[in-house]
This record gives structure tokens, sequence and C-alpha cells, in this order.
């Protein structure tokens, strides 16, 4: 049996209603019964008392208790639909199903890269209200500049929704490079002059209301955890390949950081000692031979262009893809070793972790010779196997706004954790 088996992604409109993760989490969680039961409702969208019982395995007298709470606090309601239900069907007492409360909280999340940054508007119960979308020249930045785009990209997405940063509770944003979430610090990113950069606390003076940072790969596994494939999933992977490589780790149904938050940089393991120079300043690195400046590096030999163009870097890029499928020698060897170091990083991520499933996802996925059936094989023939299951791996075209959508959903987690936490 092969180590690795792989799929494309499902179709989205068979999701499960509801945002967040549909499988309990690890048995020690230390969250307050009240918080457990409004995150249950809003995973499954609506919930009736009896199945939250069931599914946390609590009796029925303390359901009843919480959430009458909950109710009184504005954060559930007993659904109008189920309402209208009893009055139309007449039968006995069905039961009264509760949802989420959508306007009690609104959240901005943001994604910054190097073309273009993104942001959607969500509110308490998951639902993306608006979206926004802002240019920005691919050049590193100063703080005072990525925070006056930050700041201009939020008025844009509040203006589509006619709100105000005061009907904001938190901001979350992904950037790219090691990030320290605990601490709000960016140690290094490829976006940023500087180091050790207190990006949340300068964005939280900004935009005058809570932010967040974290790594770009792990908004988007933010996004499979509670919008996607992963939601149904209590451990996985998800590999990115863009503009660099990441990866994010979901164990026990959380979130995996490391311990000081800066863990899954599989873009820079090494791969090769002394080898191609990553745009961290370290050679070697799986980045460098497989991220968009690296394929753009080569694609410049082959096909006569100027690689230090990075504007023209996307229509090179597709010019070189386009050229592979043509028959160019060269242009498929350019991706065929691409997909070679691919295999090694997935290997290395099948043999440290074990995971149930990798989600390879990006804008570089639409490459196909990345995920052909060779670089698969190439996965397995690096993978210590012995007849085990295979893991699974699927491909996840998603679009642009998926990683603004991980970061409404780092921004929902730290709002419910303050309004329904310990220190609630």
């Amino acid at each position: 049996m092969s180590a690795v088996s792989l799929t494309q992604r499902p179709d989205e409109s068979a999701a499960p209603s509801g945002c967040g993760p549909l499988l309990p989490g690890p048995e020690l969680d230390t969250k307050p019964l009240r918080q457990k039961v409004f995150e249950h409702v809003r995973a499954t969208g609506q919930a009736a008392r009896a199945d939250v019982s069931r599914a946390l395995g609590i009796s029925a007298g303390s359901v009843t208790q919480v959430t009458s709470d909950l109710i009184e606090r504005g954060y559930l309601q007993e659904s109008d639909e189920a309402a209208r239900d009893r009055r139309e069907t007449g039968r006995g007492r069905p039961s009264v199903a509760l949802s989420v409360v959508p306007e009690a909280h609104r959240v901005v999340g943001i994604k910054l890269s190097d073309e273009r940054h993104t942001a959607v508007l969500a509110d308490f119960a998951g639902t993306i209200l608006a979206e926004a979308m802002l240019p920005t020249p691919a050049v590193r930045k100063t703080m005072d500049q990525i925070a006056g785009e930050t700041a201009q990209l939020v008025d844009l997405v509040l203006e589509k929704a006619g709100l105000t940063i005061s009907d904001i509770a938190a901001v979350g944003v992904g950037i790219s490079g090691l990030v320290d979430p605990i601490e709000g610090l960016v140690p290094w990113s490829p976006l940023l002059e500087g180091e050790n950069l207190a990006l949340a606390e300068r964005l939280t003076r900004r935009l005058g209301c809570p932010a967040l940072v974290d790594n770009d790969a792990n908004m988007l596994t933010l996004a499979e955890l509670w919008f996607g494939a992963g939601r149904a999933n209590s451990d996985f992977a998800v590999v990115t390949i863009e503009h660099g490589v990441g990866m994010g780790l979901v164990v026990g149904n959380r979130l995996y950081r490391g311990t000081r938050g800066m863990g899954m940089e599989l873009g820079h393991i090494k791969v090769q000692l002394d080898g191609a120079l990553c745009r961290c300043g370290q050679r070697g690195c799986l980045e460098a031979y497989l991220a968009d400046y690296a394929l753009a590096r080569e694609a410049g030999t082959a096909l006569g262009r100027n690689p230090r163009n990075m504007a023209s870097a996307q229509s090179m890029l597709d010019t070189l893809f386009a050229e592979a499928k043509g028959g160019n020698m060269a242009a498929r060897s350019i991706f065929r070793r691409a997909g070679r170091y691919l295999a090694v990083g997935l290997s290395n991520v099948i043999q440290l972790f074990d995971p149930t499933l990798i989600i390879l996802s990006g804008e570089r996925m639409r490459y196909d010779y990345l995920y052909a059936d060779e670089v698969m094989a190439d996965a397995l023939s690096l993978t210590l196997n012995h007849g085990r299951p295979a893991c699974r791996v699927e491909i996840h075209n998603w679009g642009d706004m998926v990683w603004a959508r991980g970061a409404a959903a780092l921004a929902l987690g730290h709002v419910t954790d303050t309004a329904l936490g310990q220190a609630a």
C-alpha cells in the first residue's frame, strides 16, 4: 500500500453548515463548559439541547443552565426556523434548535502578501459579510507602511458593509515569515524591513482595536480547521506553495505552533548543504528550490528573460507552465526538479508527524507537475511505510480570500476566549 494517496478537494457545496472544528478537543481541555457549549453550537450551525448533551457528555440540566446563560448574555438564540417548524407541524414538542447570535461580535481577517493584501469581515457565527483586496508593490516595507496599508484595507472592507471600526471586536493578520503569535512579534518577514518587530502592538494602536498576528501558513491551516476539510480531521497538515513554502499542523484538533509559536517552518528545512540561496539569507532551504522566486530564477534561463524582474514573475511562471505543457523540455525539467524537492518535503512531513491527511494548497498548485504521479511515487520511495495505511493527500484550490478567512478564524477564537473563557 502506498504512503500517499492523492485526491482532489471535494465540492465545497457539500460542506456542513457552521464553522469551527467538528470534533471534540483533547480530554484535558481546560475551557469552561459555557465555551464548549457555545463552540459546539457554532460548529454545527444549529443544535438542539439534547444534541449538545450527547455530544459533550453532560447532563440535560447542565445544558439548560448553560444555554440559558448564553441566551441571556446575547451569544445564543433559539432558531426562528425551529420555532416556525413547531407552529407548522403541530406535533408534540419538537426540540428547539439553538444558533449563534451573529451580530454579537464581528471581526476582520487580513492576509498581507507580496502583491496584494486581502481582507474579509465575518460575524460571530463565522459568516463572511464582505471582502476587499488592496494591490501593493512587491517591496519590503517599514512598520509604518504596513500599518498604513492594513488600516486602508480595514477601511475598505468596513465601508462595503456599512460599518465602522467601533463595530469590530478584533483583527487577525497573517504574514509570511517567522512570527511569535504569543508576543505579537515578527522576528523576520520577507515583507518587512528590520527584525523582532512588535507588529501586533503597532497595528492595535493604528486600528484602535485588538490586533493578532500569526504566520500565514497557520492562517490557511485555521481556514481548513474552521471552514474546510480539516473540520472533521483531528490530525492533519497543510503545505502551502506560493511566494514561499509554508506548513501548518493540527494535532488533537488544535493548531500546533511549537514552544515559541514559530514551529512548522517547512520551507526552511535544509535539503541541500551549501545549496541555492534562500530569501531568508541561508542556503539549501526547501523554499529555495520550490517557491515562486526559485522557479522564476530558473525560468529566466529557460525563457531567456531577466529573473531579477520580479514584477513579471507571475507571467514568467505562467509562460513557463505553458511551455512545459507544450513540450519544452527545459521548462518541464524545472517543474520536475521542483516536484522532486516537494516529494522530499512531503516524505519528511509523513515521517515526522504521521498525519491522516496532508492538504496541498496555494496558487502554485494549479501547476499539476507539482503533484504528478511521479511526485507521489518519489514521496513513497522516501518514506518508511511497511504496509501501513496510506496518508491521504488532497489538492485544495482555494481562492485568494481563504487566507484572510483563516485570519478571521484567529480573531474569532480570540474574541470567543475573551468573552467566554476563563477570564470572562
